[in-house]
């Protein structure tokens, strides 16, 4: 459909008169007229009526206005959305409860001016990819391997793995539990693919400290995988600390520490270095501002977790 004679359609509602049409538009009141009897015949009805006092929507153009005003604010949305310095900042999250959902939550709540446009793609290799053509702006990933030329990255959270088991595991009374410990326990991670930065991270994990992490058996989500871990005395399995996890009160799960070293996830912020997208610089800033500090405690993440670069702190 052609907006141009939508939106003259619109104008000539609103004025009520071709004339008016025309120099609100800029165009000939004959460009007007043709636009109208252009339309007309491609939706098969008369939109108007003329008379003394102008011109009148018929029955048929009644019922076509407030789509063509749709029409027209879908244009404009579709419009806006690639305008430099208005169109939502695209970020990718790996889950909408997973920590990096929160981070931006954060930044929202602090910048509601700023939109978003918030997706999760599959993996880091495909949220590196969309950064690198410009579909999106930003991913909160961890950051496996070299990155191509031109792409940054900050880390912006480690984030401390625990243990999660049933009230009959052995370990469930344990305030907490160092990874050299779980040798020789299952430790069931359904979800947990190949090719993955998540099967990466725990793939390191397990070879550091000889840990059995067993990935077989469909993945039928969360809930499923917390009922299994309740049932049962030999199961247990990894949850981020930060992660929001219900579950009913019969299934007294136990979220355990894990110290001495706590393993900790390096989520990152990866972007362009050539995206010039001020909503972009506007989030760097609020993360750099947040990022805290080092804990205390010994820690442990893979040798291939970069720190990448911040912008100075504000003072």
């Amino acid at each position: 459909m052609d907006l141009k004679a939508v939106r003259t359609f619109v104008t000539v509602v609103d004025t009520g008169q071709f004339q008016e049409a025309s120099a609100v538009l800029g165009v000939t009141q004959q460009a007007v007229s043709k636009r109208i009897a252009a339309l007309e015949k491609e939706l098969g009805v008369r939109l108007f009526t003329r008379n003394a006092r102008g011109a009148q929507p018929t029955i048929d153009g009644q019922a076509f206005l407030p789509h063509a005003r749709e029409l027209l604010l879908a244009e404009e949305r579709a419009l806006a959305s690639v305008r430099p310095g208005r169109r939502a900042l695209r970020v990718d999250v790996i889950g909408a409860k997973l920590a990096p959902a929160a981070l931006l939550r954060d930044f929202h709540e602090a910048q509601p001016d700023t939109a978003l446009d918030v997706v999760t793609l599959f993996d880091a290799g495909s949220a590196v990819a969309a950064v690198r053509a410009g579909t999106i702006d930003a991913t909160f990933r961890a950051v496996t391997t070299r990155l191509p030329e031109g792409l940054l990255a900050a880390r912006v959270l480690d984030e401390p793995v625990q243990l999660l088991t049933g009230p009959r595991h052995p370990l469930a009374d344990a305030r907490s539990v160092t990874p050299a410990q779980l040798a020789g326990h299952r430790i069931w991670m359904p979800g947990m693919v190949d090719g993955t930065e998540w099967a990466a991270y725990y793939t390191a994990l397990a070879d550091e400290f000889g840990l059995t992490i067993d990935s077989v058996g469909p993945n039928f989500g969360t809930e499923s995988l917390l009922d299994a871990v309740a049932d049962s005395d030999a199961l247990a399995t990894f949850v981020a600390e930060r992660i929001r996890l219900v579950w009913p009160s019969g299934h007294d799960l136990r979220r355990i520490p894990l110290t001495d070293p706590t393993p900790v996830y390096p989520h990152s912020l990866i972007w362009s270095r050539a995206n010039p997208h001020p909503g972009l610089a506007a989030l760097r800033a609020h993360l750099a501002d947040r990022r805290p500090a080092r804990p205390a405690y010994r820690t442990w993440t893979p040798a291939w977790a970069v720190r990448g670069v911040f912008p100075a702190r504000r003072p």
